[in-house]
């Protein structure tokens, strides 16, 4: 598999922020690589080919996921950028929850998007813990339709978004994505 530079800078971040030894101390149960994958194929449909490696790569970097959630999203930028998501968690100890996110990001970005949205979360300890702001650097390259992964970190928790979607989308940026338990337009 080909990394993208966006992929090596969120991949040394998300290191920074984690030991792979820290994955399943926590709390919450959690999801094989093979359930993940099933439920991807289920959620993602035709596109997500590449899906079983990205989840892989993700699995041989952080460990097990003890949390995920499915949703779609919309982006935008010029320059300055905003994102917008809502799903459900999905946890094996504390059960599903609907779940909204959003976020400012500033960097060399320009277009819009709209995708459908797998987070894996590792280190979990507590469901309260996802309502917090991860930040990282993500980039985009869609040119009608694209798949990817970065990753997010907060108190040692980290977030990597899978997405594929639709749109015209091209750069790189430093931002956060702010969880939250109801729909909100603010993204600070």
């Amino acid at each position: 598999m080909r990394w993208t530079r966006r992929e090596w800078i969120a991949a040394m971040l998300a290191s920074m922020a984690a030991s792979p030894a820290a994955a399943g101390q926590n709390g919450l149960a959690e999801f094989s690589p093979d359930e993940i994958v099933d439920r991807g194929h289920k959620f993602f449909g035709a596109v997500s080919r590449g899906l079983a490696e990205l989840v892989q790569e993700a699995a041989r970097r952080w460990g097990l996921p003890n949390g995920y959630v499915l949703g779609q999203e919309a982006s935008a930028a010029f320059v300055g950028g905003l994102r917008y998501g809502e799903g459900e968690m999905y946890t094996r100890n504390a059960g599903n929850r609907k779940i909204y996110w959003q976020g400012p990001s500033v960097g060399f970005d320009t277009g819009a998007d709209g995708d459908r949205t797998m987070m894996l979360v590792y280190n979990l300890p507590a469901v309260r813990a996802i309502y917090q702001r991860f930040g990282g650097v993500d980039g985009s390259a869609y040119f009608v339709g694209g798949l990817g992964f970065t990753a997010l970190a907060a108190d040692n928790v980290i977030v990597v978004p899978i997405r594929t979607g639709v749109g015209l989308r091209l750069g790189v940026n430093i931002g956060y994505l702010k969880f939250t338990s109801h729909a909100t337009w603010n993204p600070f």
